[in-house]
């Protein structure tokens, strides 16, 4: 009987994650009226500027996009795979990949989308030259390496264990 309440409250604690996830979706937020904030502040200059500085506005907004499309990624499949299933499976716009996406999956999503970000912040760099200090974008690219280091050993780690997986579940078969 105590066991049985015990592990009634310990699979109830999940819900203490759903303020985490309402918090995401507020600083989805926040990175909405931050997109906005630059697409109207370049608005009004659009005409006047040169094509390099539109360039790097455009990397910007697509900065800000890619960091919106990872706060999503974030608030469904963990809502999903750690809290509860959400009930909008017949919904017209759910997407695909919604219900589909385990940990490592995020995992590999989440890596996918920092190393583009990263890239991005790399390339407004590069086309930026000029104005960047030699040793920043030494550590800019370090850093940006060892995103993509992190992701190759990251979705190879997945890969051995799924095959490692798959290894037991022929062997069991047979």
């Amino acid at each position: 009987m105590i066991e049985r309440r015990f592990e009634q409250v310990i699979f109830a604690s999940r819900w203490l994650l759903a303020p985490f996830y309402l918090g995401l979706v507020i600083a989805l937020g926040m990175l909405l009226v931050k997109f906005a904030q630059e697409l109207f502040h370049v608005l009004p200059h659009v005409l006047d500027m040169a094509e390099k500085d539109m360039i790097l506005m455009i990397l910007t907004l697509i900065d800000l996009s890619l960091a919106g499309n990872l706060l999503l990624m974030v608030i469904f499949s963990g809502y999903e795979n750690f809290v509860s299933k959400m009930d909008v499976a017949d919904h017209v716009d759910r997407p695909d990949w919604m219900g589909k996406v385990d940990f490592s999956g995020l995992k590999l999503k989440l890596i996918a989308s920092i190393v583009a970000i990263s890239g991005i912040h790399l390339l407004k760099s590069f086309m930026n030259l000029k104005n960047t200090p030699q040793d920043e974008l030494m550590w800019l690219v370090i850093i940006h390496m060892t995103f993509v280091v992190s992701g190759v050993l990251l979705a190879l780690m997945d890969r051995l264990s799924e095959a490692g997986h798959a290894h037991k579940t022929a062997a069991k078969d047979h």
